[in-house]
């Protein structure tokens, strides 16, 4: 296919631009929005486009307000976390729900587009796993016990700061270890790191991990990655344990190179 050379230039020139735009403020700034908005019960008020907006649940297309859905009503947000991917133009958010008449922990990927102009301010994407009773190892009080006491403070030296390469690799290698005997082996492990499952905790993290067994990938991974807190999170369907497929996220910290906290919300 031919493309001449004056339109070449255009759209090289114009891909930093668009990517400035997504700054590390910008989409921490919808993200708090988003939480304001589930606070309130009053989710319809974000900023969502009107040409290109679609609701994920559970790793199926939903709509935002249905009745007993997460955001059909307030929620009582006991805590709140959120990362940003300047890159992928996209954020992470982390609710807690522990205290209200149906309790939650919900992780939610926000996106930007469109992909050759994403604005931060206009949401395309609200992708949710969304547990509650009855989901995976769920108990929203424990799980609020755990987490309230990491820290999740941005790594202040730039140079101390895990690459955005490792930290695909670390996610990538963490969902394989169901069917690759060899990916915990490749993973940092921290010798004091903690993993929250659900209501499960586990310490050192990289304790009684899987190594293969299952011929079932854990697919549809979609991630967003933050080099500045040092993780990455990823939404997919946990299929490697079979039927039922379990909508999933796994988050990941690293710290000084070794993996410090893993957080997993299954549906």
């Amino acid at each position: 296919m031919y493309i001449s050379l004056p339109v070449f230039l255009l759209s090289f020139a114009a891909s930093p631009i668009s990517a400035a735009a997504c700054t590390r403020e910008a989409l921490l700034s919808t993200a708090s929005k988003f939480i304001a908005a589930v606070s309130a019960g009053n989710i319809t008020s974000l900023p969502l486009s009107s040409s290109n907006f679609t609701y994920q649940e559970n790793n199926k297309a939903s709509t935002l307000t249905r009745a007993g859905g997460p955001f059909a009503q307030p929620l009582k947000v006991d805590l709140s976390r959120s990362t940003a991917d300047t890159v992928a133009c996209a954020s992470y958010t982390l609710i807690i729900s522990s205290s209200g008449s149906k309790p939650y922990v919900i992780a939610t990927q926000l996106r930007h587009g469109p992909e050759t102009d994403p604005d931060p301010s206009t949401i395309t994407l609200i992708d949710t796993i969304a547990a509650t009773t009855g989901s995976l190892f769920f108990n929203a009080k424990k799980t609020l016990e755990y987490v309230q006491k990491e820290t999740w403070t941005p790594i202040a030296a730039e140079s101390d700061r895990p690459s955005r390469e490792l930290l695909r690799k670390v996610g990538d290698a963490y969902l394989d270890m169901w069917t690759d005997a060899q990916a915990a082996g490749t993973i940092p492990w921290g010798t004091d790191c903690e993993r929250v499952e659900g209501s499960q905790y586990t310490r050192p993290c990289g304790a009684n991990v899987p190594k293969g067994g299952s011929k079932t990938n854990n697919v549809m991974r979609r991630y967003v990655i933050d080099e500045v807190i040092g993780s990455v999170d990823v939404l997919c369907s946990f299929d490697a344990l079979g039927n039922p497929k379990y909508p999933d996220s796994h988050e990941i910290r690293v710290e000084g190179g070794k993996v410090k906290y893993v957080h997993t919300v299954t549906v």
